[in-house]
């Protein structure tokens, strides 16, 4: 059975990089490094580490394809709610197992899309210490490329009006990282497969997070 029909279009992604590059570009100075390593065409998963809340739009804003999100259903409250639908991004429902949710990611990637998932989970000190087995699911099952991400700087200083926010102009860097098959050639989906796949996530992102610092000096 499908679940391209459970997906968010991918105008509405599309619709949400033009507005996330306005507002990133505009309010601070992004760095983008590496995002030819991000496949042309074809179906991927952005895996990012995840310290501030503008690590979402900011990636929104600075890949080279539309990216659709699963993001915490208590943000679809109200107008915002409507905003995110309308810009193709996914509710999930963390404390259970969001059948909808999952079928709108895999749907996504069915299609050919791109679907950028936090697998630390929450946001913490984005380190990729703490990974859940969801971004192995969604990789193992869809057989999509994982990209990894770093997003570095959003959490370095805060502004000066909205102290919730990075400073305004300051630079915040987005490390694209080589593509990688997160399944070990097998097709399994069992619970060890999906354990495996986990650690060998864990260490490839972690590897990659270690070379963005590098790289950018942070």
């Amino acid at each position: 059975m499908t679940s391209t029909g459970s997906a968010p279009g991918a105008r509405g992604a599309a619709a949400g990089r033009r507005i996330g590059l306005g507002v990133m570009h505009g309010l601070w100075r992004p760095r983008v490094l590496g995002a030819e390593r991000v496949p042309p065409s074809g179906p991927a998963i952005l895996a990012v580490n995840h310290s501030h809340f503008v690590d979402g739009p900011m990636l929104m804003g600075t890949a080279p394809r539309p990216v659709h999100f699963l993001i915490k259903q208590e943000m679809f409250k109200g107008p915002l709610g409507s905003f995110l639908r309308g810009i193709g991004q996914i509710p999930v429902d963390r404390g259970s197992t969001d059948r909808a949710a999952v079928l709108g990611a895999l749907g996504v990637l069915e299609r050919g899309g791109v679907m950028g998932i936090f697998p630390e989970g929450t946001r913490g000190e984005g380190d990729f210490a703490s990974l859940r087995a969801g971004l192995a699911y969604f990789a193992v099952r869809s057989g999509a490329p994982v990209v990894p991400v770093a997003v570095l700087g959003s959490n370095d200083r805060p502004g000066r009006l909205v102290r919730a926010l990075p400073a305004l102009r300051s630079r915040i860097d987005v490390v694209f990282g080589d593509p990688f098959d997160a399944g070990d050639g097998s097709g399994r989906r069992t619970r060890a497969a999906l354990d495996d796949a986990t650690v060998r996530i864990q260490r490839r992102l972690t590897d990659h997070l270690a070379e963005a610092r590098r790289r950018t000096e942070r």
